[in-house]
């Protein structure tokens, strides 16, 4: 017993003695001296490769009295500093002339006003131990602003002079710091990225639309006699839009710290802590955390929101939202909605047009406050059957949030339990809380109480009831929230003699990450596409190919989808062939294997390839910059009479890696063939006259609308060729949303802002004419966009900042032309998109409270001509002979 207690003495005293031989010293103070430094900061706010004179910002000057206050006995490195400044000075950054500098006339005490002034003045003290600043003293009183710049000065004595990597407290935040010392220089690099601070923000789930950043923070120290001699930091921040980088914003802080002489000073206090010290000398002082306190920014005169919705009402009626003032004007509106209480929010909904109250549900909904959300529930009445459409608006808003909440989901699930007077509202909100759950799931919360619970509803659902419109529901909902415990769910629903949960589960397991498929799927899959167990429809059979092909696809897999060609329904064949030319020119992931599988005579021949019909697959690039690349895909699948069965059109976006399935509408059709006398094909034979449209926009699957069911409803509308389009989804969406608290090592803070808005309306129908023998089915997309990003650094005294922002308005049309008058039929596709314009600005300013401010405007400005997108040869070749057979 006793060499084991010997035993723990000596790895205890060892342990300690190391310990006490990790802690670094950091700057010594001498007695009775007074260290005398000069002390800049300046702030920079420019576009990210904007020069310093042609920035907007500000710099402060001051001198700074450092004194040794008390030195513990016992530590030469536990020491209570005490600092001054004075001689504050206020200057513009950059050299302008006397009527462009707002700071021109102006002493430091009429910009910080006479009590701030005096505070800033005002003795602090601040407790060093090994370096590190241990506790901050000041006036509990003073202003947050005033205590936080004093921070940005303690934080340039915060050093070690051994070389390491450390976690400190400073007005930033708890950072992880690394520490390169060398002879009479120390070199300090804070990794911005790992600060903790109480002041969070938010960014968009979606990273192509989202906001990125880069940020560095270097602090060099130059040492004599074991004390700072100066030290200079400078901290960059770049925040740009990933999709055009070009629209950013750079923050640069810089600070020096300079020894100018050394003069008789104070002596020490005694004392035997520093607390009894402090109070000793100052009861006033009080000990503050040395990480910046948030800064309540006051609004002087600033608008209410209902005095902000009365100027922009005009811009929410449905003629604008295809002009770029639309989402400007929605940015801007969200903006107050965000500061707004419940009733002030409220009385903007009851105040608004009937015409342009669904934007206003638009704006509030995509807000995303506890205000915002209380007073849409407020306003809703899921009993009422007057206002579907505001339903719809707020549900598809919660579908398209950037940053929903488990409390937006878990208002979804308190109205989904009670009385919805429509069906499909009721089948909207399940969708959309399958889309909810996806997004809480990739923020990590899908272990939060309302998520287990909803994910629980989808997952049970399928097998739950009998209804078949239920079933695809929450078929529907699961493929929003793409739960991997949901692809068992749509392997076995892919096997279903209802073509409907097919066709959904397929496209839904197309949408899942390749490692998640497993090869029990695969053999689903296949199993759908080669009839193995029962014969499918046509378009149930091609979705199936989609996911092999998807799929990361075995070489046996792709052989055996080629050796099928020849065998299947004519434009079947068709199809599979011009899938197979897509993946090779395109060259999509299964390219490779393809072309391995095709080397083989038996399953690539003249034969097989030469199958002749009217459905096709295509892809192209719409769009290729340095930043992003935008793709479409179209592929048409006719019935073997020629009349379309199903249209699919699709428009991805690509940025640093990352994929957005921005757009893919989808036409169905089904039972037609009775219109034209011609026969069914095989496993279609019993099928119901059905033609409908499925729409998912930015990763989100929306309710699926239709445009005719059943024989009489096909009847009432195969005649006319004028009829109105059927809207899919019109309104404004909120689709970048990043805010973020920077704060700055020198105590000052910005603020960052960027929000993308986009108004849309797509619209799409479906017309048949027996009298001119011609079925004509179109998609219209319409869209404005507007992206902004606000960049501030806002003090009581000064506000300084940048705005850089680009807009567009365009349009996107396809059209799909069938004659039958003649066999075989005539099929023409169309991909227009017209001339666009596009703008880009920048607008820099300062401003001071007197009102006083300088702005700084550029602007450019572009037309973009229209064009038609290419498509295969085979469709310009019909194209020109429907285009004759017009004239």
């Amino acid at each position: 017993m006793l060499a084991l207690f010997v035993l723990l003495l000596c790895i205890t005293s060892s342990f300690s003695a190391s310990t006490r031989g990790a802690g670094a010293a950091g700057p010594r103070l001498n007695n009775d001296q007074l260290y005398k430094f000069s002390y800049t900061t300046e702030v920079l706010v420019d576009r990210a490769k904007g020069s310093k004179d042609g920035s907007v910002g500000y710099r402060i000057s001051s001198d700074v009295d450092v004194n040794l206050v008390w030195r513990d006995p016992s530590s030469k490195d536990d020491q209570l500093i005490q600092l001054v400044i004075s001689n504050v000075k206020i200057k513009s950054v950059a050299q302008r002339s006397a009527k462009k500098n707002i700071f021109e006339g102006a002493t430091t005490q009429s910009l910080l006003g006479e009590n701030k002034l005096a505070a800033l003045e005002r003795p602090f003290m601040v407790h060093l131990k090994n370096g590190k600043v241990s506790s901050f003293y000041c006036y509990k009183a003073e202003p947050a602003s005033i205590k936080n710049l004093k921070r940005g000065v303690a934080s340039l004595l915060q050093v070690q002079s051994r070389s390491g990597k450390v976690i400190e407290n400073d007005v930033s935040g708890r950072c992880t710091v690394e520490y390169k010392a060398s002879q009479g220089q120390v070199i300090r690099t804070k990794a911005l990225e790992t600060c903790k601070t109480a002041e969070t923000g938010f960014t968009t789930y979606i990273q192509v639309l989202g906001v990125s950043g880069e940020s560095s923070s270097v602090t060099v120290f130059t040492l004599e006699d074991g004390f700072i001699k100066s030290a200079t930091a400078k901290e960059t921040h770049i925040l740009a839009v990933n999709a055009r980088r070009t629209t950013a914003a750079k923050i640069v802080s810089r600070q020096n710290l300079t020894l100018v002489t050394i003069e008789a000073g104070p002596f020490e206090a005694a004392g035997k802590n520093v607390a009894s010290v402090v109070k000793s000398l100052d009861e006033k002082l009080y000990a503050v955390g040395v990480t910046a306190e948030k800064v309540k920014s006051q609004c002087k005169g600033c608008q209410s929101l209902f005095e902000h919705w009365q100027e922009v009402q005009k811009q929410f009626e449905p003629d604008s939202l295809s002009k770029a003032i639309a989402p400007r004007r929605f940015l801007a509106l969200i903006q107050s909605i965000r500061k707004a209480s419940k009733d002030e929010i409220l009385q903007v909904l009851k105040s608004s047009t009937k015409t342009a109250l669904p934007q206003v549900v638009d704006a509030v909904t995509s807000s995303q406050t506890p205000a915002s959300l209380d007073a849409m529930l407020q306003f809703l009445n899921f009993a009422d059957p007057k206002g579907l459409v505001l339903q719809e608006r707020f549900l598809y808003a919660c579908g398209f949030a950037s940053h929903p909440n488990e409390r937006m989901l878990q208002a979804l699930v308190d109205i989904s339990k009670g009385k919805i007077v429509s069906n499909d509202i009721k089948e909207s909100v399940v969708i959309i809380m399958g889309a909810l759950v996806h997004k809480l799931c990739q923020k990590g919360g899908c272990e939060l109480p309302t998520v287990v619970e909803v994910k629980k509803m989808i997952l049970e659902g399928p097998d739950s009831t009998q209804v078949e419109s239920d079933v695809q529901m929450y078929l529907l909902a699961l493929k929003n929230s793409l739960l991997p415990e949901a692809i068992p769910l749509f392997s076995k629903y892919a096997e279903s003699e209802v073509g409907a949960y097919c066709t959904i589960s397929l496209t839904a397991l197309q949408r899942y990450d390749v490692a998640l498929i497993t090869d029990e799927v695969k053999q689903t899959v296949n199993r759908v596409y080669h009839q193995n167990r029962r014969v499918y429809e046509k378009n149930v059979r091609a979705a199936a190919a989609d996911v092999v092909f998807s799929s990361n696809p075995s070489y046996m897999e792709v052989k055996n989808m080629l050796l099928s060609i020849g065998n299947l329904p004519r434009e079947l064949n068709k199809y599979m062939l011009s899938k197979v030319n897509d993946i090779l020119h395109f060259e999509m992931p299964a390219s490779k294997i393809l072309r391995q599988a095709m080397k083989d005579m038996i399953s690539h021949n003249y034969d097989r390839f030469s199958k002749v019909g009217s459905s096709s697959a295509f892809s192209g690039f719409m769009a290729r910059t340095a930043d992003a690349t935008t793709t479409y895909s179209l592929d048409i699948l006719y019935s073997g009479s020629g009349v379309l069965r199903r249209s699919n059109m699709n428009i991805y976006g690509a940025s640093n890696g990352a994929m957005l399935h921005g757009l893919q509408v989808a036409i169905e059709a089904q039972g037609m063939e009775s219109l034209i006398a011609a026969k069914p094909d095989e496993g279609e034979e019993d099928l119901e006259s059905f033609a409908g449209m499925s729409a998912l926009l930015f990763d989100v699957q929306l309710r699926p609308v239709t445009f005719f069911k059943g024989y009489s409803d096909l009847m009432s509308k195969m005649f006319s060729m004028s009829g109105e389009p059927m809207n899919v989804v019109k309104g404004l969406i909120l689709l970048t949303d990043h805010s973020q608290v920077i704060q700055l090592q020198s105590g000052l803070k910005a603020n960052a802002e960027f929000q993308g808005g986009l108004a849309i309306d797509i619209s799409g129908g479906m017309e048949v004419s027996l009298w001119y023998r011609e079925s004509k089915t179109s998609v219209n997309n319409k869209g404005a966009m507007v992206v902004t990003g606000n960049v501030t650094v806002d003090m009581d005294f000064v506000r300084t900042g940048m705005e850089v922002s680009f807009e567009t308005e365009a349009s996107l049309d396809f059209i799909t032309t069938v004659q039958f008058s003649e066999y075989p039929f005539l099929v023409c596709m169309q991909m227009d998109k017209t001339t666009f314009p596009f703008s880009e600005s920048l607008t820099k300013y300062e401003s001071l409270p007197s009102g006083k401010r300088y702005v700084s405007r550029r602007g450019h400005k572009q037309l973009l001509p229209g064009s038609e997108f290419p498509l295969h040869q085979e469709n310009s070749n019909m194209c020109k002979r429907v285009f004759d057979s017009d004239w």
